[in-house]
């Protein structure tokens, strides 16, 4: 069956801001829930249509814009919403686009080459690296960073809310597949997750079961222009194990619910 997200078309916008509340610090970020590929980037894939979808179904993290916007919904404050709005294959907005991606070892910095199972996914090295930078990664890391810019001036303060799911079985591409693979896994940066954010995460997750730090993936997003120099933004990252809300790979169950009113509870105790 394909599941192709289909609600961005080619010539739009590569991501979304959903206004919350003036008053909220709260920014949701969704980076890895579409499986939109623009048609011209495809066609320097080296997938066929069957082995795309399937490839779809592994590295996106499937109804996660869903959870976002269940748990904005539901809180007392609505969170803003910052939601990309192509499919990681196009470009990972959360990589570094250099040498300091340690992903880059196994094909997967900011313009994969690999796939999950370590099969070619483009040329390497991409012809089309610098245009796909150009085109999608460097205008989301504006946008986002005006995102944080504009909390800030609001509020004072910004929250960042990674909004993730991993596979309940390790993938070749990972890095620390044997790492523990708790229900919930929250992902922090010694700078940017103040220790009254991550309990405040682990009090809120807890109906999910355990929450482990930084196991398997770790840290968090924060627009360069802060990082590790404005104390004012705060951020973590939230990687749900897929079976606690989906028949894997990509069919939401009962947990999906569940898993929404947790992160609503996060976002209402952050302000």
């Amino acid at each position: 069956m394909d599941t192709t997200d289909r609600s961005a078309q080619d010539a739009g916008p590569g991501h979304r801001i959903v206004p919350g509340d003036p008053a909220s610090p709260v920014i949701l970020h969704v980076p890895h829930g579409s499986r939109t590929v623009p048609s011209p980037v495809r066609a320097g894939l080296l997938l066929d249509a069957a082995a795309l979808e399937r490839e779809l179904d592994l590295i996106t993290d499937a109804h996660t814009q869903d959870l976002a916007e269940r748990a904005a919904r539901a809180a007392p404050v609505t969170p803003w919403r910052f939601v990309n709005e192509r499919s990681r294959l196009v470009v990972d907005p959360e990589r570094f686009p250099d040498a300091r991606e340690e992903m880059r070892a196994v094909g997967m910095g900011a313009v994969y080459t690999r796939t999950t199972q370590r099969a070619p996914l483009r040329p390497e090295p991409p012809a089309d690296e610098e245009s796909l930078l150009a085109t999608y990664f460097h205008p989301y890391a504006r946008a986002m960073t005006r995102a944080v810019d504009d909390r800030l001036a609001a509020t004072g303060r910004a929250v960042v809310i990674d909004v993730h799911s991993y596979p309940s079985r390790a993938l070749p591409y990972e890095l620390h597949g044997t790492d523990p693979r708790p229900p919930v896994c929250l992902g922090t940066d010694p700078f940017h997750t103040p220790p009254t954010l991550l309990a405040l995460a682990r009090e809120a997750f807890a109906p999910l079961g355990e929450s482990g730090l930084n196991t398997p993936f770790a840290g968090t997003y924060v627009p360069l222009r802060h990082y590790g120099s404005d104390a004012r933004v705060s951020a973590l990252m939230l990687e749900l194990r897929r079976d606690v809300y989906l028949d894997e790979p990509v069919t939401p169950h009962d947990g999906l619910a569940k898993a929404a009113s947790c992160l609503a509870h996060l976002v209402e105790a952050c302000g």
